[in-house]
């Protein structure tokens, strides 16, 4: 019998990512025609079918780890809070440009590490209530540093374990990137090309505090904040006052986006200005010009918060667990 096909498989033959395929399946009707209907298209070419054996085992809450992340549709029809004199609407972007394709790649990682344990994996992303429902339906819960608050997370913590993906926790295991060697290393790089930078700042966190920090220790810059979306680096770039040497972004998404608006307005990438972003997306591969980034190992990060989990589970009483991730600086057309 032919493998079956699964959740990937789709997402890759519609050309959309799996949180596209999820809320096609999920909510049809909150996605735009042309992307349920190629999403369909798939699911029926393929032959796939959502699995129903997963399903049940997270009803009945043994052997599922639950992966919590927040939400990134909070400014929409809004204006976003950026630090320049031109006030840019939202507008009407397509909201597939608001998926944070580190998450797949973190999501990845994490499934794949704990089909090879033996448990299923339960994802969910939403308000404090639906932490609480997943926190109900599995054995073991990573949540995304800074996005739920501290009692609730104490609360959870008190039935099971509980890691926090990164950032840095005292009452719980975490795992993370090394955010701020990575962004100083390339802060320098473009330190010495660039007399003016932009930086970008995300949505408020940890990983955004880490990397600001990290270049604040070798650049310093015009700071403008976004929420780490690709319409967000749109809106900024949209909104420069007067073009600097280098614009550095604390994602790659958001440079993504402002490689959109520079392209759009025939500005030469890296010859009028340069580029950078951060986590090393596929996307920051293949865009053009090509995407020079920090490069964070996101799969490896939802492995091994699978890993510290299904450890916890097997012995309670372990000494909490820290574990800090390396990154490398990827040199690419955008600022070579």
């Amino acid at each position: 019998m032919a493998k079956a096909p699964t959740v990937y498989d789709v997402a890759e033959y519609a050309g959309v990512s799996i949180a596209t395929v999820s809320r096609v399946l999920r909510s049809p009707d909150a996605v735009k025609a042309e992307t349920r209907e190629r999403v369909l298209e798939a699911v029926a070419f393929l032959g796939y079918v959502p699995s129903a054996n997963a399903r049940g085992l997270a009803v009945r809450r043994t052997n599922v780890i639950g992966l919590f992340f927040p939400r990134h549709d909070d400014h929409e029809g809004g204006a976003l809070p950026f630090s320049t004199s031109a006030e840019v609407p939202v507008g009407t972007d397509d909201p597939e440009d608001d998926e944070n394709l580190y998450y797949d790649e973190v999501l990845r990682g994490a499934e794949a590490e704990a089909a090879r344990r033996g448990f299923a994996l339960m994802v969910a992303s939403g308000a404090d209530d639906v932490l609480s429902d997943l926190a109900g339906r599995v054995d073991g819960l990573a949540v995304l540093a800074g996005t739920v608050p501290e009692h609730l997370l104490a609360h959870v913590g008190r039935r099971i374990p509980v890691v926090i993906l990164g950032g840095r926790d005292d009452e719980f295991d975490h795992v993370s990137a090394n955010n701020a060697p990575g962004m100083r290393e390339l802060a320098r790089h473009v330190a010495a090309q660039a007399t003016t930078i932009a930086y970008v700042r995300g949505a408020p966190g940890p990983d955004d505090a880490e990397r600001f920090a990290g270049f604040s220790e070798a650049a310093s810059a015009t700071v403008y904040r976004g929420d780490f979306t690709r319409r967000s680096g749109r809106l900024i770039a949209s909104g420069l006052d007067e073009l600097p040497d280098a614009i550095m972004c604390a994602n790659d998404q958001m440079a993504l986006g402002v490689l959109d608006v520079l392209e759009s307005r025939g500005i030469r990438v890296p010859d009028d200005v340069r580029v950078t972003g951060f986590d090393g997306i596929a996307a920051g591969r293949h865009s053009r010009p090509s995407l020079t980034t920090v490069h964070q190992p996101m799969a490896e990060l939802g492995r091994a918060a699978v890993q510290v989990i299904t450890a916890r589970l097997a012995d309670p009483g372990l000494e909490k667990q820290s574990l800090t991730l390396a990154v490398r600086v990827v040199l690419r057309e955008s600022c070579p």
